[in-house]
């Protein structure tokens, strides 16, 4: 009897590997759901091939001597974007809701996606739903596009016979984190370009204007001392121009240490850490966590999938590793038999507000209800924080530039006044 290889996940998110002995694919698939397990990959050990790979090798063979095509490299093909995501997602739950089969509705999107990546997702899921396997099963040999919590709740919608009903909820989640994500990306729009068309003066005035002033300093001032803030000035600019190789080297050394530095353990925790304190951003990133913390805990609750391994999803797409440690402490507590609001407020990062609304929640018994209002009041939140920031950010940009060019000017015009003076 042919042997298969799984990987799944009980109960309690904890993952299992193992090898078990069916008769094809699809009992070792029954088998692992009679056992209470969640499978997320299950292959064939090495053996005799299946009759259905056989056939699968030879269809795909007689599809190649038709029609050779070269594959592009994963690194040229286009990638899946949240948008496209998110219209794939609500169409497939529009043609399941409307009566199609699974396997209908799949090849239905493969043939109008634009998107080569995409299309080629949807064509090597087809195949799995064919063959036996389950949606959940073929989304998770693409984790690149579809993450742990998409998985998750399409494999619950399957489980409860929900499934247009969890991809509905999946294209709402997705839309609204688009919509985040869409708005504070245009709230920095402004600033970067503000920023970099300062810095391009800046750099224009130290490169070509400085140093004619340099050469007319030293040959009318010859063995006179020139004032403190106009040597500061100079000398920048001298260093720009003399070095310049070095000082690029020196900025780019800077930003791969601070890269690497953060993808260290303790150096990413630092960071989230600093960016949930900083004065102006740090308001935005703690309320743009903690909406995503309530809309994803309780869109997964919702969709049917168990509190441990719903956590366990928020904890892994938190984002953020302040978060994500205040999860992994309200899991542990959920574990014992405690409630979430304890560890949530003990963690510091949690306001009051919030952990009182999830109180009510749970001695309510309407714990995801009560997570998606805190997701949606959050939300309000962090538009308004947006163009709270966007408001203070131009003053300072504006400050920040006349500041800088005004030193200039002064550095510049202070021995020209001190030349006149002597003329006179």
């Amino acid at each position: 009897m042919p042997k298969f290889k799984y990987i799944a996940s009980d109960a309690q998110a904890a993952e299992k590997t193992g090898i078990i002995e069916a008769v094809n694919r699809v009992a070792a698939l029954a088998k692992l759901r009679e056992m209470g397990y969640f499978p997320s990959a299950v292959e064939e050990t090495a053996g005799r091939p299946s009759k259905r790979s056989s056939d699968r090798v030879k269809s795909r063979t007689s599809a190649l001597n038709k029609n050779i095509t070269i594959p592009l490299p994963s690194f040229l093909r286009p990638r899946v974007k949240r948008r496209q995501l998110m219209a794939f997602t609500r169409q497939l739950a529009t043609l399941i809701d409307a009566g199609v089969p699974l396997l209908r509705s799949l090849q239905i999107l493969e043939r109008q996606e634009k998107n080569p990546t995409l299309k080629d997702i949807i064509g090597k899921t087809c195949e799995i739903v064919e063959g036996g396997g389950t949606f959940a099963e073929a989304l998770s040999q693409h984790p690149k596009v579809f993450d742990k919590l998409f998985i998750n709740m399409v494999k619950a919608g399957e489980v409860g016979g929900v499934l247009e009903i969890t991809l509905e909820r999946l294209a709402e989640f997705i839309e609204k984190g688009e919509q985040i994500r869409t708005k504070v990306r245009g709230a920095m729009t402004y600033p970067i370009v503000v920023l970099v068309m300062a810095l391009g003066i800046v750099g224009f005035v130290v490169i070509f204007i400085i140093p004619t002033f340099t050469e007319a300093f030293e040959d009318i001032m010859s063995g006179q001392s020139l004032p403190l803030i106009t040597q500061f000035v100079m000398n920048t600019s001298r260093i720009l121009l003399n070095r310049f190789p070095t000082v690029l080297i020196s900025i780019v050394a800077f930003v791969v240490l601070f890269k690497l530095y953060g993808k260290l353990r303790f150096g990413h925790y630092t960071l989230d850490v600093l960016k949930l304190k900083l004065p102006l951003i740090g308001n935005l990133a703690t309320k743009v966590s903690i909406s995503r913390f309530a809309r994803t805990l309780g869109t997964l609750m919702t969709s049917g999938v168990q509190i441990l391994q719903a956590l366990t999803i928020v904890r892994d797409t938190a984002g953020n590793d302040v978060i994500a440690r205040a999860v992994q402490l309200v899991h542990d507590s959920v574990k014992e038999g405690e409630t979430i609001t304890t560890p949530l407020e003990n963690s510091g990062v949690f306001p009051n507000m919030v952990v009182s609304m999830i109180t009510v929640g749970e001695e309510t018994g309407k714990l995801p209800e009560m997570l998606v209002k805190v997701a949606d009041t959050y939300d309000t939140e962090v538009d308004a924080a947006i163009e709270g920031l966007t408001a203070i950010i131009e003053p300072i940009l504006i400050v920040l530039l006349a500041g800088i060019i005004g030193t200039i000017v002064v550095a510049m015009f202070m021995p020209l006044i001190s030349i006149i003076s002597g003329f006179r």
